[in-house]
């Protein structure tokens, strides 16, 4: 139920960006989705690829700033409130969001939003009991 996300430190210059994507389209690696948090002098780029493992180590070797992290990928209604009401299941149970992001592609009619929580498993755990559908790792890197 959980996805790796690999993060990349880039400084604020021209050409760090397509550097990067450079480099996971030379590995033949394929990005699903994307976020860019930054300031005026870094940026930390929140990937979700079909190969995290060969993306961490391509990007490592080539010099970048490389961490993976653990994310949830759930199945929101694509409708008014369709988010709302799965943020608030989880802050009904004290569950923190640090950041999402919505994903390229969908799984099905629901959208696909990345999250980053606090307590991973206990949010696979409620949003399952609410029948909140939370995808596989696996499914994830194949749409």
């Amino acid at each position: 139920m959980k996805v790796k996300q690999i993060s990349v430190f880039l400084e604020n210059k021209s050409g760090r960006l397509a550097n990067v994507t450079e480099i996971l389209g030379r590995n033949n690696i394929n990005i699903r989705a994307l976020s860019i948090a930054d300031t005026s002098d870094f940026g930390i780029l929140r990937l979700i690829v079909n190969k995290p493992d060969e993306a961490y180590a391509c990007l490592k070797k080539a010099g970048f700033t490389v961490s993976a992290t653990e994310v949830i990928a759930v199945e929101v209604q694509d409708h008014p409130g369709g988010l709302a009401a799965v943020l608030k299941i989880l802050d009904a149970r004290g569950i923190n969001i640090e950041y999402l992001y919505a994903f390229l592609e969908k799984s099905s009619d629901a959208a696909l939003v990345v999250f980053r929580v606090e307590q991973i498993d206990e949010a696979i755990k409620v949003l399952g009991e609410n029948a909140i559908n939370v995808l596989k790792g696996e499914d994830v890197y194949k749409l």
